[in-house]
C-alpha cells in the first residue's frame, strides 16, 4: 500500500492541482485544507452542500455540488473518499483521461512523512477520544500539532487543525486496511475486537492487520497490555505496554472508585496525576494510553495533567445534550457491543432511577455478526427503544432488522422512523431518568428533536 503513497507523493507538490471526491466528509474536508496549505490548487465535489462545503468555499476552494465528469478538468490527480465507488462519474472520467486516482488514507500517508513525529492512534474502540486526549496534551505542551480526528473536538472547534509544529496526530482506522497506508513514528493500539466483518474474515484477520500496522512504526509502539487480543497480535514484537495492570510499563495506580482520579507510572516511576472530566473505566484506560504516548514523546507530566483536566469529551462521546421533563439526555457514538457495555457501565456510576436507551444499530453486517452480543448488552438497561438499522455504505442483503433485536429483549420497543423514536421517548420520560441516544448514524436527531420540543 505504501508504494501507492510514493506514487502520490509526486503529485502532492506546490503548484499541482488535486480534486477531492466527497470533499465535505469528516476527514476529506481537513485533507483539502491541509493540501491547500501545502501550496496545491484544490477543487472538490460532494453530493450535498453543507456547513463543511460552505467552510471550504469560504477558504477559497472550488466545490462542486454533485458528481459530474467535467468537475475533474485540469486535475493532476484525484483523491476519493471510501464512499466513492468506481462507478462514480468523476472516477470513470479520470480513468478514461489517464488521471491517477488515490485513496484518502494514501494522501494522509504522504502528508505525515513531512513531520518528525507522526502519532497514529488505532483500535476498535476509543480512537476519537484518545486522539482528542493526545491533542489536548500536546496543545497544552505548546507542540502546535497538526491534527486529524474522526469527530468534533470543542478545543479545536473542528475535527482537525493545521499546526506549524513538527508533530501530526491522526486517528487511524483499520477498515479496509486504511491505516496500512500510514508512516507512523509512534503506533498506538488501544484494543482489538471483531468488527468490520464485511471486510475482514474474522478476528484473526483483524489481528494480522493490526500487527502490520504496528510494524510500520519507525519509532515506537504503544499497545494495551491488558487486552489479550492485542497481546496475541503483537507476540514477538518490541512494544511499550499500557493498562491498569501494574505489570504494564505504563499503568495506573491509586485509582479512585469513580475512575476519574488516578496516578500514571511509567517504568516504575511516577509520571503524572490525572483528574478526568470523562466517565468510566474505559476512559481511564484511554487516558493512560494518551499519557503513555505523551511520555514516549518526551512531554512533561504537568502538561498531561493540565491537558486532560481540560478535556470533557469529543462530540457524541457521552455528550450531555440537555434535560426534558427532568430526564437528562446524553448522546453517544457507541456502535459495537463492547462500546455499548462501556457506555452502560459509565452511566451506572451516575445513579439515575431509570436508564432508557434508544439504540440505532450501524450496518446490517455488523448487526448480524454481533447480534447475540448486542442483545446481551441491551438487556442490561431498564428500557430499550430500537430505531431501524442505519445502512451507511450497505444494502440489506442479509435480511435483518432492528425488530429482530427488539423481539429478543423483554419490553423493547421498535420504531421504524426517528420521529417515532422521539415521540415514544417523550411519552415515557420522567424526572430521575437518563435517556441515551446511541449509535454511529443519526439517532442523535431523536434526542435533539425532544429538546427542541421542550423549548
Amino acid at each position: 500500500m505504501q508504494n501507492k503513497c510514493e506514487e502520490l507523493k509526486k503529485h502532492l507538490k506546490p503548484g499541482k492541482r488535486v480534486h477531492l471526491i466527497g470533499i465535505g466528509g469528516v476527514s476529506m474536508r481537513p485533507l483539502g485544507l491541509v493540501l491547500q496549505g501545502m501550496g496545491l490548487t484544490v477543487t472538490g465535489s460532494d453530493m450535498n452542500s453543507s456547513v463543511s462545503t460552505d467552510e471550504l468555499i469560504a477558504k477559497g476552494i472550488q466545490v462542486y455540488i454533485g458528481h459530474r465528469q467535467e468537475n475533474i478538468r485540469g486535475a493532476d490527480c484525484i483523491i476519493r473518499t471510501a464512499a466513492a465507488h468506481n462507478d462514480n462519474p468523476e472516477i470513470a472520467a479520470a480513468r478514461v483521461a489517464g488521471i491517477p486516482v488515490f485513496e484518502r488514507a494514501q494522501a494522509w500517508g504522504v502528508i505525515m512523512q513531512a513531520y518528525k513525529n507522526a502519532v497514529c492512534v488505532a483500535g476498535t474502540h476509543g480512537k476519537t477520544t484518545t486522539t482528542s486526549m493526545v491533542t489536548h496534551i500536546l496543545m497544552e505542551a505548546n507542540v502546535d500539532p497538526t491534527v486529524m480526528i474522526g469527530g468534533y473536538l470543542p478545543l479545536l472547534r473542528a475535527g482537525h487543525r493545521v499546526g506549524q509544529g513538527d508533530t501530526i496526530i491522526l486517528e487511524s482506522c483499520e477498515y479496509c486496511d486504511s491505516f496500512l497506508n500510514f508512516f507512523p513514528t509512534l503506533s498506538v493500539i488501544l484494543n482489538i475486537e471483531a468488527d468490520h466483518l464485511d471486510y475482514f474474515k474474522d478476528l484473526t484477520d483483524i489481528q494480522k492487520s493490526f500487527r502490520k500496522f504496528a510494524q510500520l512504526s519507525s519509532g515506537g509502539i504503544l499497545a494495551n497490555g491488558d487486552d489479550p487480543h492485542v497481546v496475541e497480535a503483537l507476540k514477538g514484537l518490541d512494544y511499550v505496554s499500557f493498562g491498569l495492570n501494574p505489570n504494564n510499563r505504563v499503568h495506573g495506580e491509586n485509582i479512585h472508585p469513580d475512575w476519574r482520579h488516578l496516578d500514571v507510572y511509567c517504568d516504575g516511576a511516577f509520571y503524572t496525576h490525572l483528574d478526568l472530566n470523562v466517565l468510566g473505566r474505559h476512559n481511564a484506560l484511554n487516558a493512560i494510553g494518551a499519557a503513555g504516548a505523551a511520555w514516549m514523546l518526551g512531554i512533561p507530566g504537568e502538561a498531561v495533567t493540565r491537558g486532560l483536566a481540560a478535556f470533557s469529551g469529543a462530540e457524541r462521546r457521552m455528550q450531555y445534550k440537555g434535560s426534558y421533563r427532568g430526564a437528562d439526555i446524553y448522546d453517544d457514538y457507541a456502535h459495537h457491543p463492547d462500546e455499548l457495555a462501556a457506555t452502560i457501565d459509565a452511566v451506572a456510576t451516575m445513579h439515575y432511577d431509570r436508564v432508557i436507551l434508544a439504540f440505532q444499530p450501524h450496518t446490517y453486517t455488523r448487526t448480524r455478526a454481533l447480534f447475540s452480543d448486542f442483545v446481551r448488552q441491551l438487556k442490561r438497561v431498564d428500557k430499550v427503544v430500537l430505531a431501524e438499522i442505519y445502512a451507511a455504505r450497505e444494502r440489506n442483503t442479509v435480511g435483518i432488522s432492528s425488530k429482530d433485536l427488539a423481539d429478543q429483549i423483554p419490553g423493547a420497543v421498535y420504531c421504524e422512523t426517528l420521529p417515532e423514536v422521539t415521540s415514544y421517548l417523550g411519552s415515557i420520560a420522567r424526572e430521575g431518568d437518563v435517556i441515551l441516544t446511541v449509535g454511529a448514524g443519526d439517532i442523535y436527531r431523536a434526542g435533539e428533536a425532544l429538546l427542541k420540543d421542550a423549548n
